[in-house]
């Protein structure tokens, strides 16, 4: 059985069994892997704490028939504790491991791209210099040009006219000109356009500036147009969603 190590960020887990620990992980080389991790569930276990959610671990395993076995493991960052007692945090964070496991459908697919997208947002997240929902917006932004499914933000996604343009189509592919908009587009405000453009660029100084209400209209467009692309809703992203509508009425 070939043995290997890599390093990646613990996605979800499963229990398997009365002791055991079934780990997805997203890895800098070998893509998205499952692995057994054997004994961890119990209260002696010396490393089980390491493989949760939101930690970054260095990891050996072997590869077995169905399932790889993780033989030892060691935190690279543990994210979790900058992440887990906040609780918009969490759901951003949440929906960010959802997003990157559901991307990266197959096992052992080259993914190197959105692990680092990952690690970058997560490390933010725990970081917590940037707000919650900017951060999971990037991440779905950028998450989502990697996979080829940009929206178009400075030009019509239809015929490439140079923009801005009024109106905005999620199965259209994004921004739309007057010739090409079809029934039932969006008309954005200039604002959301200018966040959206930030936020796939890094330009946070932008992204910080933008008010409530042009940080709510962009999360609409970004999580519609990620899921239309997923082709089903995250099952986080909703909790996350009801939260900045709670704080929202609370500031009105």
């Amino acid at each position: 059985m070939a043995l290997y190590r890599d390093i990646g960020m613990v996605l979800r887990v499963q229990k398997l069994g009365e002791a055991d620990r079934i780990v997805t992980m997203l890895t800098r080389r070998h893509g998205k892997i499952r692995a057994v991790a054997k004994g961890v569930r119990r209260t002696r276990s010396r490393w089980g704490a390491r493989l949760e959610p939101f930690n970054h671990v260095d990891v050996q395993c072997y590869s077995g028939r169905s399932l790889d076995v993780v033989t030892q493991a060691q935190t690279v960052d543990a994210f979790g504790g900058g992440i887990i007692a906040d609780y918009s945090r969490y759901t951003a964070g949440c929906a960010i491991l959802e997003t990157a496991d559901r991307l990266v459908s197959e096992e052992g697919e080259p993914a190197m791209r959105v692990y680092l997208l990952l690690v970058g947002a997560i490390r933010a997240l725990s970081g917590r210099e940037r707000d919650a929902s900017l951060v999971l917006d990037a991440f779905f932004l950028r998450a989502m040009t990697s996979a080829g499914w940009a929206p178009a933000i400075t030009e019509c996604a239809r015929c490439a006219e140079p923009g801005p343009h009024a109106a905005f189509n999620i199965a259209a592919g994004g921004a739309v000109c007057a010739r090409c908009r079809p029934p039932g587009s969006v008309a954005p405000s200039p604002e959301t356009y200018g966040l959206l453009d930030a936020l796939l660029h890094g330009d946070w100084d932008t992204a910080d500036a933008a008010g409530p209400a042009t940080r709510r209209d962009t999360s609409g467009l970004v999580a519609a147009h990620l899921q239309w692309h997923l082709e089903r809703q995250l099952r986080s992203l909703p909790f996350v969603e009801r939260r900045a509508a709670t704080a929202a009425n609370g500031r009105g």
